[in-house]
C-alpha cells in the first residue's frame, strides 16, 4: 500500500468527533486518527497475534470503529497480547520483539501523538533517543562541543534489557504525575501488562513493555528523560 493509497483509506473511514475535550477524546479526535491512520499504515510491519495485516486495516476499522470507539470512551477496551519475534542484534545475540495487533498499533499511535506534547517539553536537553526531531548524531555533535569546551570526558551507558525490566508501578507514577484521564492511564498500563503470545501460548507480564510497539519507546522515555 502506498504513502497515497493510505491518505485515500484514511479519508474514506468516518472518524466521528467525541465530546467534551478531555485527553481521551483528543486521542479520539478525527484529526489525530487519521495521522495516526496514515502512520501505521505507511510504517507496514509484520502482523500481530490476529494475523490481520495493515492492508486489512482500513475495512476492519470501517466496520468495527463505533464499537471500538465507545469501548475506548468507556474505559473498556482491553488490547490484544503482543506476538513474540526473535530478531538478531548486531554484536550477537537476539532481541525479543513484541509485535501489537494493527488496530492496537493504530491506537497507540494515537496515543503517543498526544502524549509526546506533554511529555517531551520535560526530557533532558541531553536525552537523544526515541524523541522526535533528536538523533543519535546530535548526541554526537553534543559530546564533541563538551570536548571542545575542556571537558576531558564522555560517557555512554547501556542499560541491559531494560524493556524488559522497567517496573509497572514506578513507570506510571511518572506518566500520572501529568496525565488525569484515568481512560488514558488505565489504558496504558493495559498495554504494559498485556500477555505475549510465544509458540502458540500467551503468557502475561509482570515488567517490562515490550519492544514494537509505537508507545514502548515513548514510555521507556519516561523513566529516562
Amino acid at each position: 500500500m502506498t504513502a497515497d493509497s493510505a491518505q485515500v483509506s484514511a479519508a474514506s473511514v468516518t472518524w466521528t468527533n467525541a465530546e467534551p475535550d478531555t485527553l481521551m477524546e483528543r486521542v479520539l479526535a478525527p484529526a489525530n486518527l487519521r495521522r495516526a491512520y496514515q502512520r501505521v499504515v505507511s510504517n507496514k510491519g509484520a502482523p500481530g497475534a490476529d494475523g490481520m495485516t495493515v492492508e486489512h486495516l482500513s475495512g476492519y476499522v470501517k466496520q468495527y470503529w463505533p464499537t471500538l470507539k465507545a469501548r475506548l470512551l468507556a474505559g473498556e477496551y482491553h488490547p490484544q497480547g503482543v506476538r513474540a519475534v526473535e530478531i538478531p542484534k548486531p554484536k550477537g545475540g537476539t532481541r525479543q520483539l513484541g509485535i501489537p495487533s494493527v488496530v492496537d498499533r493504530l491506537i497507540q499511535q494515537a496515543l503517543l501523538q498526544q502524549l509526546t506534547p506533554i511529555f517531551d517539553p520535560l526530557f533532558s536537553d541531553y536525552s537523544y533517543g526515541f524523541r522526535p526531531g533528536r538523533s543519535a548524531h546530535q548526541a554526537i555533535e553534543t559530546a564533541r562541543a563538551h570536548v571542545a569546551a575542556g571537558h576531558r570526558c564522555c560517557v555512554e551507558l547501556d542499560l541491559e534489557k531494560f524493556f524488559d525490566r522497567v517496573n509497572h508501578d514506578v513507570l506510571m507514577a511518572y506518566i500520572e504525575r501529568q496525565i488525569e484521564d484515568k481512560r488514558v492511564l488505565t489504558l496504558i498500563r493495559r498495554y504494559l501488562e498485556a500477555g505475549t503470545m510465544s509458540g502458540g501460548l500467551v503468557s502475561r507480564r509482570q515488567e517490562g513493555t515490550p519492544q514494537g510497539g509505537p508507545l514502548a519507546p515513548a514510555t521507556i522515555e519516561q523513566t529516562l528523560g
